[in-house]
């Protein structure tokens, strides 16, 4: 375990790079997700690795503890409803614009969350006239790791199974040697590149909906702000934003409106 002095100089560390707000009491945490490295960077234990990163700076030593820290689990159309409205309500109506679609997933892990947009594309696109609409998803994570495993979109036994049906996984996967590979109907939509949310996401150009779901509980209100500020910022007039289930814009920006649709609520840029 971890001292309290190496707790809270990591603590700042993670804070300053990424926006991460560990809180208090989390060392086993750190311990547990650290304690990784260890035999890939020969260390005995955290606190050695700790210091290590003090004494001598290590880019990939860097990069190897922000992946580590920051990858978290994830699952296939989590908690349902943003993709039912999805579905049934914002495609249509961003359909009835005229030209194309962009959709940004940030914070996009492994890449289960962009690719169940395009499931839903092309759920929908079966549902409607032969006339597609364009459609393009851009999914973001500060792990390039992790994006290095959406953009093979192979999965194992265990990750194929959480929040997919049967006739889903049947549909859009086909069988490989390791798992169970995204179909290329559905990745062909789907493009990631790494990129921290605390830094500037301009270049990025103008997104229609942004899906930013289950990141902003680990901000500091400061860095939610300046989040939700600089999103708002990249949506195109009219744009929705889903936040986490257990997320909020309110108190930290004004930018946004709630729509209330059949399905469950969503966030609307403010004209």
């Amino acid at each position: 375990m971890i001292d309290s002095r190496d707790y809270e100089e990591f603590s700042r560390f993670l804070q300053d790079c990424c926006g991460l707000v560990l809180g208090d009491s989390r060392q086993y945490l750190v311990s547990s997700r650290l304690s990784r490295l260890l035999d890939e960077f020969d260390f005995k234990s955290v606190p050695e690795l700790l210091h290590a990163m003090r004494q001598a700076p290590n880019p990939r030593l860097r990069t190897r503890v922000i992946d580590a820290m920051t990858t978290n689990e994830t699952s296939w159309f989590r908690d349902g409803f943003p993709f039912e409205i999805l579905r049934h309500v914002l495609l249509p109506e961003l359909a009835a614009k005229g030209g194309s679609i962009k959709v940004w997933s940030a914070g996009c892990s492994s890449g289960q969350e962009a690719y169940t947009i395009s499931m839903v594309v092309s759920e929908w696109e079966e549902s409607r006239p032969a006339r597609k609409v364009p459609v393009s998803i851009l999914g973001t994570d500060l792990s390039e790791k992790i994006l290095d495993d959406a953009r093979r979109a192979v999965y194992d036994g265990l990750s194929i199974v959480r929040g997919l049906s049967e006739s889903r996984r049947a549909r859009f996967f086909e069988t490989v040697a390791d798992g169970h590979k995204v179909i290329p109907d559905v990745q062909r939509r789907c493009r990631f590149q790494k990129l921290n949310l605390i830094d500037s996401y301009a270049a990025l150009g103008k997104f229609d909906l942004v899906f930013c779901r289950n990141v902003l509980i680990y901000f500091s209100g400061d860095t939610k702000r300046q989040v939700l500020d600089a999103i708002a910022r990249q949506m195109n007039p009219g744009g929705y934003l889903f936040l986490g289930a257990s997320e909020t814009a309110g108190p930290y920006t004004q930018a946004f409106e709630t729509v209330r649709t059949e399905y469950g609520s969503v966030l609307r840029l403010k004209s």
